[in-house]
């Protein structure tokens, strides 16, 4: 209980970590405190989600414990999807995000290779630089109707995509934001956009 903070990196590829308590005199917890924990299950005590499959820090999904979950839906409370907070959770097949989600930070959902869809709902108004970079099984996305601009590689790597339409929100898309998405065949851009990256859809072939 003496503990305040909890530093960068501190827990950092921990791979048999099942569990954790954090005491309620925690006031911080540091970038990449728990990353490459593949074995965790739960999160105990301050900022525990009620499934205590997350730790919600001020309304930001900071940290996830992945183990032996193939489907997920984020808690009701979660504002913002927190920096790489999925970020190599391979055993993930489906997400959902639900309406209370108005940002989705920069590579949330970095490399989850076997995520096959997501629908990005209409609460959600920016999505970060490389969120779902090297989602390669990722065959479906829906974004919704209040997202203003597609990051930089938002969507590289997403070599299984076939298909796209981006709302009427969009004004901007980023430098390779389809970068190597290989196996699209459509896309649907709407006059809202005022610019395309550079290499947004290179290597589309």
């Amino acid at each position: 209980d003496s503990v305040t903070e909890i530093g960068e990196k501190a827990f950092q590829n921990c791979s048999s970590l099942t569990s954790i308590n954090i005491p309620n005199n925690v006031t911080s917890i540091g970038y990449d405190a728990f990353k490459g924990c593949g074995s965790l299950t739960a999160f105990y005590g301050k900022y525990a989600s009620e499934d205590n499959r997350c730790l919600v820090v001020d309304g930001t999904l900071k940290y996830f414990a992945p183990a032996g979950l193939t489907e997920y839906t984020i808690p009701g409370n979660v504002i913002k999807i927190g920096n790489s907070v999925f970020e190599d959770c391979d055993s993930l097949t489906s997400v959902t995000i639900p309406d209370s989600v108005t940002e989705i930070e920069e590579k949330a959902f970095y490399s989850c290779n076997n995520l096959t869809s997501i629908t990005i709902p209409d609460s959600v108004t920016s999505i970060g630089d490389e969120a779902f970079y090297f989602c390669s099984s990722l065959t479906s996305i829906t974004i919704g109707n209040s997202v203003t601009s597609i990051g930089e590689d938002t969507f590289a790597g997403c070599s299984s995509l076939t298909s796209i339409t981006i709302p009427n929100s969009v004004t901007s898309i980023g430098s390779s934001a389809f970068y190597f998405c290989s196996d699209l065949t459509s896309i649907t851009i709407p006059n809202s956009v005022t610019s395309i990256g550079n290499y947004a859809f290179h290597r589309c072939y």
